[in-house]
């Protein structure tokens, strides 16, 4: 990895998670599981954070994955916006899936990053400003590939979602 690591930077990785933590990544990417969650998770990450000065989220902790946030720009507002999101290493960078739980809709963060690609990724109380752009389809299937082998629920999303919408993919670099 090159000194302009996002990856390094944040010190960016997974656990593999423990039995439970690998049981609740499974349930997670259920339908009912998914469902469950995108009403929810929001809510439970702010609490754990607040708790826990931005080092963990309700996700991680139940999971195991590493959850960052993501800061983008309202396409419309103009608003600071915060997500938590899981991403998935990527050489140096970072690579973030637009499946929104396998909803019908497209996340807000993903439509901000098209407007306004200019971010801010925060993990573990260390926040760096980032690029995004959109993955190549060669690259998209390999983030895919590899985010499927730490949580299964991105293969169930992607397969619920079929071809109903296009599932954004970007890939967030260090900003020089």
């Amino acid at each position: 990895m090159s000194d302009d690591s996002l990856v390094r930077a944040l010190g960016y990785a997974h656990s593999p998670g423990n039995a439970v933590q690998r049981g609740l990544r499974r349930v997670a990417g259920t339908r009912f599981g998914a469902a469950a969650l995108s009403r929810t998770l929001r809510h439970a990450d702010g609490i754990v954070g607040r708790r826990t000065q931005g080092r963990h989220s309700a996700a991680s902790l139940a999971t195991g994955l590493s959850v960052l946030t993501l800061t983008t720009t309202g396409r419309r507002s103009g608003v600071a916006r915060t997500s938590p999101l899981i991403a998935t290493p990527l050489g140096d960078d970072l690579a973030l899936l637009g499946t929104n739980f396998g909803q019908s809709s497209t996340p807000a963060w993903a439509l901000n990053l098209e407007a306004n690609p200019e971010c801010v990724v925060g993990y573990r109380g260390l926040e760096v400003p980032a690029l995004a752009r959109h993955a190549t389809p060669e690259e998209a299937d390999v983030v895919f590939d590899l985010a499927s082998r730490s949580y299964v629920g991105y293969a169930h999303y992607r397969e619920r979602i079929g071809d109903s919408r296009r599932i954004r993919v970007f890939v967030l670099a260090l900003a020089r």
